[in-house]
């Protein structure tokens, strides 16, 4: 059963959530999660792992990356094989999951914003800001202004 286009889902998660930093954090369940989260951007791109590790390598500079290395990196059983940041930077432009840079970030309690959306929050921060001088504009004008002049002699 499909939905009318005009009808509201009242059940979507929201585009920008409002997010807070965990408390601790469990590195074991991170990296188990970023790992699937890898390997769910390799099963999504339209290469193969072999094509992925090669484009990692041509933009890290290497003349290769094996795609047993690729492989370590998104097997949960490998927990002592984590990729660095460099590397992982390399990853997301080989499979254009720029998703997974929001995943990376959401548990110290920040959203990641992607191109004309940084414009649309600095619009929303702008607005904010106007209506609170508005609200003190008001406040100031409510109250009345005696003005005192001294007479010319």
């Amino acid at each position: 059963m499909t939905k009318h286009p005009g009808q509201l889902d009242f059940f979507l998660e929201p585009l920008f959530p409002v997010r807070h930093a965990a408390v601790s954090i469990d590195i074991d369940r991170f990296r188990a999660k970023l790992k699937r989260a890898m390997a769910q951007a390799i099963r999504e791109c339209p290469y193969s792992r072999e094509v992925v590790a090669a484009r990692m390598a041509q933009y890290l500079g290497l003349p290769n990356l094996s795609k047993t290395t690729l492989d370590a990196y998104t097997a949960e059983s490998k927990n002592t094989h984590d990729i660095s940041v460099v590397r992982f930077k390399a990853f997301i432009r080989a499979t254009g999951a720029l998703w997974l840079w929001d995943l990376i970030v959401a548990e110290d309690g920040l959203t990641m914003l992607e191109g004309d959306e940084a414009r649309l929050a600095e619009i929303a921060r702008l607005q904010q800001e106007q209506r609170a001088l508005a609200q003190e504009l008001k406040a100031l004008r409510s109250t009345p202004i005696v003005i005192k002049r001294r007479s010319r002699s």
